[in-house]
């Protein structure tokens, strides 16, 4: 789907509050409609109900296969959608004025600045993309022959470090732009290397960008901001999230040629930044380690399941990036539900994320983590059976 240039950032932005990252049936209407006209019709639906939406749609919908299908999609869409909807815009607006508070510029698809490999996403693309940079030029740095992703564990070993150097220290070399997390780990390591190589480099958030997370790496991000950008697709003042960590995985793959995994436990993140790779057609590298390392494990399964090309030399996936291979392709729905935590049901994962010190009512906690009513009342009951929440008078806690 290629991007068309909107002339509607206010009602871009009122998407990027209502809906959560990824959201395709979100995608799906402003591509349909566009981001105004998309969401009057949903406050209508809110009111009374989606048949109307339905008739609009017709067979065009992506995300479903049938009337019965779209309509079903569309109204747990909606369900999820309406304790966001009241004052959504004067929220739009609260984070439109946050973001000019830290000099973050507003990027919108078709204009320019815009990354051309998100709209491969299609659907799952972003609604909009906050910029922040002391550059003139926030995104697309000049002279770069391509941006290569370093994902893996936050928790790296010494050999990780020193892997994750040397590619990245080839990546500079070869002009190539570095993309990762911004978090502990192999993300740091690539990050300090593009910084102090002078190469441009992305630092893509989970929260907003007026702030920086992990705390720890304030300064890095900040040193980051010199050489490159960071960039969100969530408003000013989100706060990260798990999954929202994963669904900013998708973002890191779409913005490189290629993407490099140097370490990964059998549950990591750094695992899903590459099976979004392979959906969009990227090539995928994995540096082997010790056989006995924990922290080899995905890589190693990688490279055995015919996911990843092994690395043989630091140029390998540098080399893949300059030369164009794996460029265009058009992304399908990727399993975001690799590394949750104590719980395997994703809907406890967001209520819990959304859980606060003082007792949250239920709209509360559906609104904050982007579910329907009734999806958060059936998590948080989940949640307590497996006693990780407890609910008193006043609302719902952490236990």
């Amino acid at each position: 789907m290629s991007a068309a240039v909107d002339d509607d950032p206010l009602a871009r932005v009122t998407w990027s509050v209502l809906a959560e990252p990824g959201d395709a049936v979100a995608g799906e209407l402003i591509a349909l409609f566009g981001p105004r006209p998309a969401l009057a019709l949903v406050r209508r639906a809110a009111r009374t109900n989606t048949g109307a939406l339905v008739e609009r749609i017709g067979a065009a919908a992506s995300f479903a296969d049938g009337p019965d299908q779209v309509r079903a999609a569309l109204d747990a869409a909606v369900g999820r959608w309406r304790p966001r909807l009241a004052g959504s815009e004067d929220r739009a607006v609260a984070a439109t004025a946050a973001a000019t508070a830290v000099g973050a510029r507003l990027l919108l698809p078709g204009t320019p600045g815009w990354p051309s490999g998100l709209d491969d996403l299609g659907p799952h693309a972003p609604f909009v993309l906050w910029s922040r940079s002391d550059l003139d030029d926030p995104v697309g740095a000049a002279g770069c022959r391509g941006a290569l992703a370093i994902v893996g564990c936050r928790a790296n070993t010494i050999s990780g470090a020193e892997a994750t150097a040397e590619i990245a220290s080839v990546a500079a070399d070869a002009a190539v732009e570095i993309v990762s997390g911004g978090a502990y780990g192999i993300d740091a390591v690539a990050h300090r290397v593009a910084v102090a190589a002078g190469t441009p480099t992305t630092a893509v958030l989970a929260g907003g960008v007026d702030q920086f997370y992990p705390a720890g790496n304030h300064d890095l991000l900040r040193n980051v901001l010199g050489r490159g950008r960071v960039l969100s697709e969530s408003p000013p003042g989100t706060r990260p999230t798990r999954w929202r960590f994963l669904h900013r995985n998708r973002l890191i793959a779409a913005l490189s040629g290629a993407t490099v995994v140097v370490e990964a436990a059998a549950r990591s993140g750094a695992l899903n930044t590459a099976h979004h790779a392979l959906h969009l057609g990227r090539p995928v590298f994995a540096v082997p380690g010790a056989f006995a390392s924990a922290a080899s494990v995905g890589c190693h399964r990688l490279i055995a399941e015919g996911n990843a090309q092994i690395i043989v030399h630091p140029r390998d996936p540098v080399t893949a990036v300059v030369s164009g291979a794996g460029r265009g392709g058009t992304a399908s729905p990727v399993a975001t539900e690799l590394v949750l935590g104590t719980t395997s049901d994703p809907l406890v994962v967001r209520v819990l994320d959304a859980l606060d010190r003082r007792p949250l009512d239920v709209d509360e906690i559906a609104r904050r983590s982007g579910l329907s009513v009734d999806d958060a009342a059936d998590a948080l009951a989940l949640a307590q059976l497996e006693g990780l929440a407890v609910v008193a008078a006043a609302g719902w806690c952490r236990r």
